[in-house]
């Protein structure tokens, strides 16, 4: 009887249709640390931390080196926390380490990596700065709006005296060496040991902690498993040097495996970027589409925003039909629209149908060059020269003694008369002529030998 009170007067009231949205957002507000918990995504967290995120708006930030222009898929779980911070009504701060990254992490590393110039962590801060825009929201008026920090901008004009002076006294060396990331690189039989560049890292990053608590109410700092010793080395430089009445909080996810041990957002080809011109659109689609079931029941909770009710669906469905591959379906969409966009993943939805045989001509000749080369890196290729196409070659030449797609003009002649050979994904016939109006992008012939058996010719 109340309900069809209110949505009686909700619908003639401009006041109560405005309160009611309000109610709606309310209700849609998610506790953060319940989010991350049912979603996998907690491996530690610091006792008073859950209390705090529910007594107020609390800032959190993830920490990012910028050691290159994009991320990769490896980043994306602290995207995803930052996310969900701000989703839950608490304000997300994105870290890009312009100065952590000209020292280098020792966590999880075997060696010291080399290190960047200004200049060019300035070009990868922008990119990654773009790319994060695409998650987190920097340009609303509210309370809990985004911000991008670099750490750099704290710590370039902070002498190395003012700095052992003011922060370095707070911590013993004791201390720090106890970390586990220190003991491993000192300990370890394949350790070359640690510079002291490397040593001080983790107190830069506990001052990151301290400068983002003293100017932007800052009490929490996230990050993957293997960071929990910097983390908290953030939160006890704050309560040495600010006093014990200042708390700060820590919040780790696991580190993200694979169901068959290797690593996570690693290919053949190196990493998963985020970055098109890094990894195309399609070759990032078909890494979340062929993942395995049991990885793809875990990432479909870290890695998109479905809800537990729509994700317990979705994992029923899949199991009762795997080989429909439900689960990596949607997956794979909706990483793939939100990193790139609904364009490119249609693109990449009809880049997969050329290849495994459903596609059209059409829908070969509306892919770009790149996606062309990405669909069908590994095939064998073969070059003709432009000016000999141009003057014109016969099928048959074409099909064997200039491409080797078949070793004679008599097995290409009796495999087009059984109708078993196409180009640009239409069947030939043996009085068929090629030209340059078959030039996929001006450059490319694709033919198809069989039903399996794909050969890329460049005309150049």
């Amino acid at each position: 009887m109340i309900a069809r009170w209110l949505d009686f007067h909700f619908q003639i009231s401009p006041f109560f249709s405005i309160f009611a949205q309000n109610l709606t957002v309310v209700k849609e507000k998610k506790n953060f640390v319940e989010e991350l918990r049912w979603r996998g995504m907690i491996h530690d967290m610091m006792p008073g931390t859950e209390e705090q995120l529910n007594k107020e708006m609390t800032a959190g930030y993830v920490g990012i080196d910028p050691t290159a222009d994009s991320l990769h898929i490896g980043h994306l779980v602290g995207v995803m926390m930052l996310k969900h911070l701000q989703m839950a009504g608490h304000k997300p701060i994105a870290l890009v380490g312009g100065a952590t990254g000209m020292i280098g992490d020792p966590s999880g590393k075997a060696q010291e990596r080399n290190l960047l110039d200004e200049k060019t962590l300035r070009h990868n801060q922008e990119a990654i700065k773009k790319q994060l825009a695409q998650f987190l929201d920097f340009e609303s008026d509210s309370d809990n709006t985004a911000i991008l920090v670099n750490n750099y901008d704290w710590m370039k004009d902070y002498s190395f005296l003012d700095f052992i002076r003011d922060i370095g006294k707070h911590l013993t060396v004791n201390y720090m060496i106890a970390k586990d990331s220190v003991k491993k690189r000192i300990s370890g039989e394949n350790s070359e040991g640690m510079s002291f560049t490397e040593f001080s890292y983790q107190l830069v990053q506990g001052y990151d902690f301290l400068y983002l608590y003293e100017h932007e109410n800052c009490k929490l700092q996230m990050g993957g498993s293997d960071q929990w010793g910097n983390i908290t080395t953030g939160t006890e430089l704050i309560r040495r040097k600010l006093g014990p009445d200042h708390q700060a909080f820590a919040l780790t996810c696991p580190l993200i495996t694979k169901a068959d041990g290797t690593k996570f957002g690693k290919t053949e080809s190196g990493n998963v970027w985020l970055d098109p011109e890094k990894t195309s659109p399609y070759e990032f689609y078909q890494f979340w589409l062929n993942v395995s079931d049991e990885d793809a029941e875990k990432y479909i909770k870290i890695f998109t925003l479905f809800p537990k009710g729509d994700i317990d669906e979705l994992i029923r469905e899949h199991r009762q039909a795997p080989h429909l591959r439900t689960l990596q379906k949607n997956l794979a969409k909706d990483i793939a629209v939100r990193v790139h966009s609904e364009a490119a993943y249609t693109a990449a939805i009809e880049a997969s149908q050329i290849l495994f045989g459903k596609g059209t001509t059409e829908m070969l000749r509306k892919m770009d060059e790149k996606m062309l080369l990405s669909v069908f890196r590994g095939v064998p290729q073969s070059k003709v020269s432009r000016a000999e196409f141009e003057a014109g070659i016969g099928l048959y030449d074409f099909l064997s003694q200039k491409t080797g797609v078949f070793k004679s003009n008599g097995e290409a002649y009796r495999m087009i008369k059984d109708g078993g050979v196409s180009i640009n994904k239409q069947k030939i016939s043996d009085s068929d002529q090629i030209g340059v109006s078959d030039l996929l992008n001006d450059k490319y012939i694709l033919v198809q030998k069989g039903k399996k058996n794909y050969f890329l010719v460049s005309v150049e």
